[in-house]
């Protein structure tokens, strides 16, 4: 059984670690179970609800899909790393906060790592623009229009 392990090095939120990984271990389970990162949450475990998404090497991807060899040498950026050292909040994260955008709040990591990705890429984006960048996050509680505002809030903030 020891053939199926590998050992890995990656930076999750800066922080380098090392470890010994079984080849199946989903990257969602390592980064929630190994590395105690409980905020990446698992919805549908298919990749299709977005919310496990985490940034990989700045990039959205389903960690729900992703294995955690697959992760070695990269930086994994987890909603844990989204606030500043100071604590305060990402300007995302606070526009969701000021708009009511978090509702139940279980497909929020998702959509913050999403959105921050989209952000860096499109500082000026235009709501529909943010629509079908939320596109693969599905929030059950369908308050959208709250998502889309804290969204269009925080690109405005981040702009200056």
């Amino acid at each position: 059984m020891d053939n199926d392990l590998h050992d890995i090095t990656l930076k999750v939120n800066g922080t380098a670690y090392n470890a010994r990984v079984e080849s199946r271990l989903l990257l969602s389970d390592f980064l929630r179970h190994d590395l105690a990162l409980a905020g990446t949450h698992v919805g549908c475990e298919h990749g299709v609800c977005g919310a496990c998404t985490v940034l990989l090497d700045g990039e959205p991807v389903r960690s729900c899909l992703m294995l955690a060899v697959q992760a070695n040498q990269h930086a994994i950026s987890t909603i844990e790393g989204l606030t500043g050292p100071s604590g305060d909040y990402h300007p995302l994260q606070q526009a969701m906060h000021d708009h009511h955008g978090l509702q139940c709040g279980y497909c929020t990591p998702g959509i913050l790592m999403t959105m921050t990705a989209f952000l860096d890429e499109n500082a000026s984006p235009s709501e529909d623009e943010v629509r079908e960048a939320l596109s693969g996050n599905l929030c059950r509680c369908t308050g959208y229009q709250n998502i889309v505002d804290a969204v269009m809030t925080a690109a405005a903030r981040m702009r200056g």
